[in-house]
């Protein structure tokens, strides 16, 4: 398989086109919305532990909820934040910021659709998502834009974030930092996901709602410490995020140069990467959650963007920029372990390690609910148990492979994923206001 020819596909299809109809779609509906991300946030983030959880639906939505961060917190938030800020400087936080500020709207919006056009299977499961939304908001002519949006996501579960990113990720930082044989993890690895996966929904999102508060509570505990002893350094370390974001940077170090627009790209993309915002995974799951309201389950999914990114990625940046290691060779996941291990020298790398993989295996169980519901819309009910042995296989072979053309597919597919659900959120951009109203409306009545 050609590498350069991917590259190059990869390049374009990630090129400024699809970042300015990511950001631009956010843009859009936040415009539309009124700012609903910053009037309605308070409200949203109160909906996370006091939703009504009345109505149809498979589980209730902070499990949702936790499903999809289950999803979306991972290696992005300790990896591609690290990536972002080697490639274009601490400037690329501020744009990080910027993609979900704006992906807030997007991601409303996805959850009010994914409720508003939910199906029921023939299992009696909940069925929703953007290749619902697509076929059944747009219309019967936009389906091969539905099943395209569902061939996608079943190749980014199968050979992207689902998979081999995430067992990678494990493979290397637990043999980095405990010693521990690739064929061990990959064994107690398989059989985890196993466990769980084969339960469906309801066993992954219990597990989900279990796991990721505890992950995100440690690794925010493990970095706010960091920032506490380098508190000195905080106010330079801001200054230096939104200097650089707007300054072209002379080469320093390992550095060279990076320009404005460089930061912009990194960060927009990073931070797509790590929240999802207008991929269309998360809209997937919400469509699941127990309620009358489409526009409840919008104000919580969009709480997602604001805890990955707003809090969890900033915090990682800050390390970085604190620890002021980005400007030598590290990059990636060695680049935030040095970091943790400048400021806890005896357990730094362990506690990477613990909130690594609990963000790799989440992210695992999530996409393999995702994967599952594309296979759902494209095969029916028949296709989810092939599905399931299929994904659990490939969990296992993920550990041994490192193929460079399975991961610039992966983000190809990744990016392709996003293109018919982006079309379907400006489409339908009438239904989510006439639905916002409709909700806001009710509040004041029962107010």
């Amino acid at each position: 398989m050609n590498i350069e020819l991917l590259n190059s596909i990869d390049s374009f299809v990630w090129g400024p086109p699809l970042l300015v109809l990511l950001v631009g779609t956010g843009i859009f509906l936040t415009l539309r919305l009124g700012f609903l991300q910053v009037s309605r946030l308070p409200k949203a983030l109160q909906l996370i532990f006091k939703a009504e959880n009345a109505g149809e639906g498979d589980i209730d939505s902070f499990k949702a909820l936790c499903t999809a961060l289950a999803a979306t917190v991972g290696t992005g938030n300790i990896v591609g934040v690290a990536t972002a800020v080697k490639a274009g400087g601490p400037g690329a936080i501020f744009w990080m910021w910027i993609a979900a500020f704006f992906g807030m709207a997007t991601k409303y919006a996805e959850g009010v659709l994914a409720v508003k056009y939910r199906t029921v299977d023939a299992k009696g499961q909940i069925s929703g998502g953007p290749m619902y939304y697509i076929e059944l908001g747009l219309g019967k002519k936009y389906k091969p834009l539905a099943i395209a949006f569902a061939f996608f996501g079943i190749l980014v579960a199968y050979f992207g974030i689902g998979t081999f990113a995430q067992v990678n990720s494990i493979v290397d930082i637990t043999q980095l930092n405990a010693g521990i044989p690739v064929a061990g993890t990959a064994a107690i690895l398989t059989i985890a996901v196993a466990a769980v996966t084969l339960g469906g929904l309801q066993s992954i999102a219990a597990a989900a709602s279990r796991i990721v508060p505890a992950m995100a509570i440690l690794y925010m505990l493990s970095t706010i410490g960091i920032l506490v002893m380098f508190h000195d350094l905080i106010p330079m370390a801001i200054g230096e995020i939104f200097r650089d974001a707007f300054t072209p940077t002379a080469a320093q170090g390992g550095f060279l140069g990076a320009t404005v627009l460089f930061a912009m790209r990194n960060g927009i993309a990073r931070g797509v990467f790590s929240n999802e915002s207008g991929l269309g995974s998360a809209p997937i799951v919400a469509a699941a959650a127990k309620t009358d309201w489409p526009a409840e389950q919008g104000l919580i999914s969009m709480t997602g963007t604001f805890i990955d990114t707003i809090i969890i990625c900033t915090m990682t940046g800050l390390t970085i920029v604190i620890g002021g290691l980005w400007t030598g060779d590290l990059n990636g996941a060695a680049l935030t372990n040095a970091t943790f291990l400048k400021a806890y020298p005896q357990m730094g790398g362990y506690l990477l390690m613990v909130g690594l993989v609990l963000f790799a295996f989440t992210t695992i169980l999530g996409w393999n609910y995702y994967g599952e519901r594309c296979v759902e819309y494209l095969f029916g009910v028949k296709g989810i148990m092939p599905y399931r042995i299929i994904f659990i296989i490939l969990i296992g072979l993920g550990a041994f492979l490192k193929l460079e053309a399975i991961w610039i597919l992966a983000d190809i597919v990744n990016g392709l994923m996003a293109i018919p659900n982006l079309i379907a959120l400006l489409g339908l951009s009438g239904a989510v206001v006439a639905e916002t109203k409709r909700y806001f409306a009710h509040l004041k009545e029962t107010a």
